[in-house]
């Protein structure tokens, strides 16, 4: 990575950064008080997901900033409290912006997908399967940025967990084409969007049709915040 200064983007705009490239994410609002997040909640349709929005966390997981499998009112109005509370005790003085609510996505195959400014060759795109293939197996696999169409299929294919993403054992497999069209859409933001210095999709949820980010952690140089960047 490059040395220079970083400040994280909240993820409210890193989602709609994403959205601007076709990259999906659930059905969300962002809740400034206990009564607003049951309100979105209420509209999305239970379960949901809240996530704590601050730029001062940005592993979010970490300090109980994020509740998953909520599935009614009261036990949205728990969560924002045991959010706010965690997320203060471990980070004394966060600037809480607010709690994002999202519809709780359905089960699927994690991947994750990043892109980093590497000081020796540059924007660089990452891929990889997501949980313990990730974690233990490393089995993730790179490419330096722009690249095209074989090259994102290319990236595919080249990792030990292929056989999952198109079936094996009379499992019907995931919608590779969706995934390539990501690891594309991906590349051309960081193109595009020289300020950003480290995206983060972690993890993404492949399904039979389609797929959804379900985190966006973005960082961009800090200089560049301070003039006209993203978060502006």
């Amino acid at each position: 990575m490059s040395g220079s200064a970083m400040a994280p983007i909240p993820e409210p705009q890193a989602i709609a950064l994403l959205h601007d490239y076709g990259i999906p994410y659930p059905d969300h609002g962002l809740a400034r008080s206990a009564g607003e997040a049951v309100g979105i909640a209420g509209r999305l349709g239970y379960p949901v997901v809240l996530k704590v929005v601050s730029p001062d966390v940005i592993h979010k997981s970490d300090v109980g900033g994020v509740a998953v499998e909520l599935g009614d009112a009261s036990s949205v109005s728990r969560a924002h409290a045991h959010i706010a509370r965690s997320v203060q005790e471990q980070v004394p003085g966060a600037d809480i912006q607010g709690l994002l609510v999202c519809k709780q996505a359905p089960p699927g195959l994690e991947v994750i997908v990043g892109a980093m400014d590497d000081t020796m060759f540059g924007p660089t795109l990452m891929f990889g399967l997501g949980g313990m293939f990730a974690e233990v197996l490393k089995d993730i696999t790179f490419r330096i940025i722009p690249i095209q169409h074989h090259d994102a299929e290319a990236m595919v294919r080249e990792i030990q967990g292929y056989p999952l993403l198109v079936g094996t054992r009379g499992q019907s497999g995931y919608d590779v084409p969706a995934l390539i069209d990501l690891l594309l859409a991906v590349a051309r933001l960081v193109v595009e969007r020289p300020e950003i210095e480290e995206l983060d999709l972690n993890p993404v949820r492949l399904y039979k049709e389609g797929l959804l980010a379900l985190d966006a952690r973005l960082i961009q140089r800090a200089a560049v915040k301070e003039g006209h960047g993203l978060a502006q």
